[in-house]
């Protein structure tokens, strides 16, 4: 199951972390959130840089199914790609708590979904290998503000 992933994806996944640990960094430490508050505003501190990335991320995602969706002739592949986008437009309100919880699920609900395309080879054969890494880090990283 696990292959190598290539670099150029490797790296601009990881790339596109950044922005969560930024956003746990600044909620970890106090003095950090306060100055990123002070300079760079409100917008590019937790909670709000975490729930809102997070948000467009599973949304984006949910392109890269419909993607995937394509090569597969079975239309509840499309129906399955639409999930994380509606998921994250219902479920991610409310206070910072419920929203960063409810993108852990969003984005676990992303890998059973990734799982399902690998399965039907619609995705490419170390597709599991990245995403594996990639939703760990990120739930680890809304965990704090789920359960602050």
């Amino acid at each position: 199951m696990f292959k190598a992933i290539p670099r150029a994806p490797l790296l601009l996944g990881l790339a596109g972390l950044l922005p969560f640990f930024w956003g746990l960094a600044t909620y970890m430490h106090q003095p950090l959130g306060e100055w990123a508050l002070l300079t760079l505003g409100g917008r590019f501190t937790a909670p709000f840089v975490q729930l809102s990335y997070g948000t467009v991320i599973l949304s984006f995602m949910s392109g890269v199914l419909w993607g995937f969706a394509t090569k597969d002739t079975d239309w509840t592949g499309y129906a399955l790609s639409t999930i994380p986008a509606l998921w994250a437009f219902f479920m991610v309100g409310g206070g910072p708590a419920s929203a960063a919880l409810n993108l852990c699920i969003g984005f676990i609900g992303l890998l059973l979904l990734d799982l399902h395309f690998w399965q039907r080879r619609a995705t490419p054969p170390w597709w599991m290998s990245l995403r594996l890494l990639l939703t760990g880090l990120v739930v680890l990283s809304l965990l704090p503000l789920a359960f602050g």
